[in-house]
């Protein structure tokens, strides 16, 4: 089914009918764009799912109260990289009811159909004046187009080296259905639903509670099957707007599909572009009884240090990945456990096999991404038993680069 959805351009406004716009207002010492608006045509289903760090920001709070009070029903939001405004007390929830409260004014919308996420560091508070003077740049400058859709996957990014967006298209039945997204996350990525947001957008109206299910089951298997370095942020969000003629129900399967795929593409995008990450890392786990069970330990690998560290430095030590699953707490069987690393076989039903191992290193050392290849994911596969279920994780490289990066986060 997933050929039946095609890579097209776009990134959020290749759905018809949607609009976005990034603009710079002064929370990145850069000068970059920090200040980013979504808009969905009236009538638009909304869909989120928020991380359950217990220290989680006040946008967070009031975004799924929001969606909670209307149904599923929104029209816009605002996003802001540079401050998170987390853990600033009452201050940040009236700072986010103020911002979006004269973005409503300017798009002519309720408040309750306005939401806002931001990003960046925990702790500051936002300079409201300055969000809410570009508020008149950022209305000024929305638009449909692929421009305005780069501008606004910029606009969110905070330590990310690359723009994160995606769009796919399809034809169901007798019409051309499209998904598209934007994403941003680098490092505090570890999401439990990373610092990690992430915004969808589709040109098919559908019911506000099978959205929300749909999403949740896309979320599971591709934003919650990533690691970058094991923490989960205050303020992870990922919000889906669906808005346009209503789709049959007997397409909805398909768009399911085409959804869980678009989010494992922005997923994949947040892992490979990794604070100081040279490869991405996925593991394949196959053999358990369910597929959430095969997940947890495909996360557990690309979460564990050892394995990171050793991918990095191209070392096939294939014991450091049977440890890991070994601790996912998920039953196996250690002699049914059967590994490759590419293609190439190091383990079979729980026993080392002759493989040389120079052959393994050059595999690994092919993937340094560089300048963020197609070709640069390390490909783990672990069968842990005769279960029939398998699972996906995403992950990438430890290297010296992510503490250089981090210990200098906040300066």
């Amino acid at each position: 089914m997933e050929d039946l959805w095609s890579p097209i351009a776009g990134g959020i406004t290749a759905p018809v009918g949607f609009q976005t716009s990034g603009v710079a207002v002064g929370l990145k010492p850069s000068g970059a764009r920090d200040l980013a608006v979504v808009v969905a045509p009236p009538g638009a289903s909304c869909a989120g799912v928020f991380t359950r760090n217990q220290v989680r920001a006040a946008c967070v709070d009031l975004c799924a109260e929001r969606l909670q009070r209307s149904g599923g029903q929104a029209r816009a939001v605002v996003i802001n990289a540079g401050q998170a405004n987390a853990c600033t007390g009452d201050l940040a929830r009236a700072e986010s009811e103020r911002i979006t409260g004269a973005m409503a004014q300017r798009l002519d919308l309720p408040p309750e159909q306005v939401h806002i996420c931001s990003t960046g560091v925990i702790g500051q508070p936002l300079p409201v004046d300055r969000l809410l003077a570009g508020q008149a740049a950022l209305t000024a400058e929305l638009a449909a187009t692929e421009e305005a859709a780069a501008a606004a996957a910029e606009a969110i990014l905070t330590t990310d080296l690359v723009r994160k967006q995606y769009a796919v298209a399809a034809q169901l039945g007798d019409r051309r259905v499209c998904l598209g997204g934007m994403a941003k996350g680098s490092g505090m990525v570890h999401p439990d639903m990373a610092t990690m947001l992430a915004f969808i957008t589709c040109d098919a109206g559908v019911d506000p509670q099978w959205w929300q299910q749909t999403l949740q089951a896309a979320v599971d298997c591709s934003f919650n099957a990533i690691t970058v370095d094991g923490d989960t942020s205050t303020n992870d969000t990922v919000l889906a707007f669906a808005a346009g003629a209503p789709l049959p129900m007997e397409h909805l399967p398909q768009l399911a599909h085409g959804l869980e795929h678009l989010c494992c593409e922005l997923a994949k995008a947040l892992a490979r572009d990794g604070e100081g990450a040279t490869c991405l890392l996925q593991a394949q786990v196959s053999g358990t009884a369910t597929a959430p069970e095969a997940r947890a330990i495909a996360r557990t690998i690309c979460g564990s240090p050892l394995v990171k560290t050793a991918i990095h430095g191209r070392d096939p030590n294939w014991g450091r990945i049977v440890a890991a699953a070994g601790r996912a707490g998920v039953p196996l069987d250690p002699d049914a456990l059967a590994l490759w690393i590419g293609p190439h076989q190091l383990l079979k039903d729980g026993r080392p096999l002759a493989v040389d191992l120079a052959t393994v290193r050059r595999y690994l050392q092919e993937r340094a991404h560089g300048a963020y290849l197609q070709d640069d994911c390390v490909d783990i596969h672990l069968v842990v038993g005769p279960g029939p279920a398998s699972g996906f994780a995403w992950g990438c490289d430890l290297s010296q680069d992510y503490i250089r990066i981090n210990a200098h986060y906040t300066t």
